[in-house]
């Protein structure tokens, strides 16, 4: 097949984790339910975790860029924005209530 364009190659690495007997029933019960094997279903697992906390972490980048940069909102401002809008929201209130 190396002649008909890209190979597929799929590593995996095993890992192992000591889990509760408790957690262990709870992941044997889902995956029976949707059909899959336990392996597949801490695999799932993990890779949506890495991959959430991946974007976390380049979340939490992005605002620590911002701030080296000076692209940042002084916290009076924020604090007044926030007054304001507290302001308006209870002036909707009382307008509804009349």
């Amino acid at each position: 097949m190396s002649g008909m364009g890209k190979e597929i190659t799929s590593k995996l690495a095993v890992i192992s984790a000591r889990v509760d007997a408790e957690t262990l029933a709870l992941i044997d019960r889902i995956a029976a339910v949707r059909g899959r094997s336990r392996a597949w279903l801490v695999a799932s697992a993990v890779k949506r975790m890495a991959e959430d906390e991946a974007a976390y972490l380049a979340f939490v980048q992005e605002g620590i860029d911002a701030v080296e940069r000076g692209d940042v909102i002084p916290h009076e401002e924020v604090m007044q924005w926030v007054a304001e809008k507290r302001l308006e929201l209870q002036a909707r209130k009382a307008a509804r209530a009349a």
